[in-house]
């Protein structure tokens, strides 16, 4: 809620989930280097949880963080996902395919550099997808450092590209990063999905049954090996748009999640995951394949692909460009920031073996660099001031 005059309280600033997910990223580190890495890591593996008739929920911290609260995570970007087809840009067809062909580029460009230079090693292969992501919060912080000088839609043309860029996430996640399908627990998710669907289309607008049902989904997917995430995804779907003209329980649940996801999963899931040890850190650790691969992915790979997706929408579907070309590579460059994103199907890849410290000094070293050349890009290229933007 804003404060009164219009201003905005601190958490609701755009810039804020960046601020906090810098400060959990070196808190990790700290961590991580310090004395109090064993307790640290302890305090990951502690497990909690417990066994509800078939369900095994049993689990340690690392894995609720990234099975739990990256569910709730994930069910935040389904309900944003959902309203922008609806109500926002999303549900014109012209608009929707721009940012989704440069999203698609920008997927595949990164995941082929990474395959490139890792040389398609077995060990190293299945971090292909680490650089295809873009991190919403942290990519639409640094665009916020320029304020009023960016332009609404080239502000609309990040997001939108971010948006589908985790539909495509979601999609890698539960083709490439599931287990072995249990086939009782997906027929039980499938039937507690179609079960809120009917609700939904039966008229039922109270949000509580949908979290009840949703969290039923949730242990459903998690015992059936597909990744415990998509029950947040699939339980988004199933929320109700409109209970009449002036209200939206899926807006409400949207604004009432928000603050939770920005401030705290994600915040909490850098602090889990961000950092890697130091000690011994030289020369030869920079230049590991999967450092490489994945910095290259963010910093080059999100450019080029996006750019070219964007040329090819422009000359084979003749869709108007979003933004003049420099300002498009500076947007394209931001979106390199993969970080949430790139750690989390980082840890699904990798997990805590010897690829995880090369997969997180890659993120976060191709994540600044795409971050800081976007930024610096814009900076130069987008007039200074909101009256020099419409004298052009």
């Amino acid at each position: 809620m804003a404060s009164s005059g219009g201003a905005k309280h601190w958490w609701e600033k755009e810039i804020t989930p960046s601020i906090l997910l810098i400060l959990a990223t070196l808190a990790s580190f700290v961590l991580q280097n310090s004395g109090a890495r064993e307790a640290f890591a302890t305090f990951l593996h502690q497990p909690i949880g417990a066994e509800i008739g078939p369900f095994n929920l049993r689990m340690d911290v690392g894995h609720f963080v990234a099975d739990g609260l990256m569910a709730i995570f994930f069910l935040y970007v389904g309900l944003e996902l959902k309203r922008e087809t609806i109500e926002g840009p999303f549900r014109n067809r012209d608009e929707a395919l721009m940012p989704a062909i440069a999203a698609v580029g920008g997927m595949i460009a990164p995941a082929a550099i990474y395959v490139a230079v890792t040389g398609a090693v077995e060990p190293y292969l299945r971090g292909w997808a680490i650089p295809a992501a873009t991190d919403i919060a942290f990519a639409m912080g640094a665009l916020s450092l320029l304020g009023a000088r960016v332009p609404a839609n080239l502000r609309l043309f990040l997001l939108a590209l971010a948006i589908i860029d985790d539909v495509g996430a979601i999609l890698i996640i539960a083709l490439f990063y599931s287990n072995d399908i249990a086939g009782w627990a997906l027929g039980g998710a499938v039937i507690t999905f179609l079960a809120m669907m009917l609700l939904n289309r039966a008229g039922l607008k109270r949000l509580g049954l949908y979290w009840l049902l949703g969290l039923v989904l949730w242990a459903f997917t998690l015992a059936s090996g597909l990744h415990a995430t998509l029950a947040g995804v699939l339980t988004a779907l199933a929320i109700p748009m409109r209970a009449s003209k002036d209200r939206s329980p899926l807006i409400a649940a949207e604004h009432e999640l928000k603050p939770w996801v920005l401030l705290l999963v994600m915040p909490v899931f850098a602090l889990a995951n961000a950092g890697a040890p130091l000690d011994g850190l030289d020369l030869g650790a920079l230049a590991h394949p999967v450092t490489l691969g994945v910095t290259l992915g963010l910093a080059l790979g999100k450019p080029v692909g996006i750019y070219g997706g964007v040329w090819l929408a422009t000359r084979v579907f003749k869709l108007p460009s979003p933004a003049q070309a420099s300002n498009l590579l500076g947007v394209a460059m931001i979106a390199g920031i993969g970080f949430t994103m790139s750690l989390f199907i980082g840890s699904l890849a990798f997990g805590e073996g010897p690829m995880a410290a090369p997969t997180r000094l890659g993120v976060l070293i191709g994540s600044l660099l795409a971050g800081a050349a976007g930024v610096a890009v814009l900076a130069r290229t987008l007039p200074n001031t909101a009256r020099d933007r419409a004298a052009e």
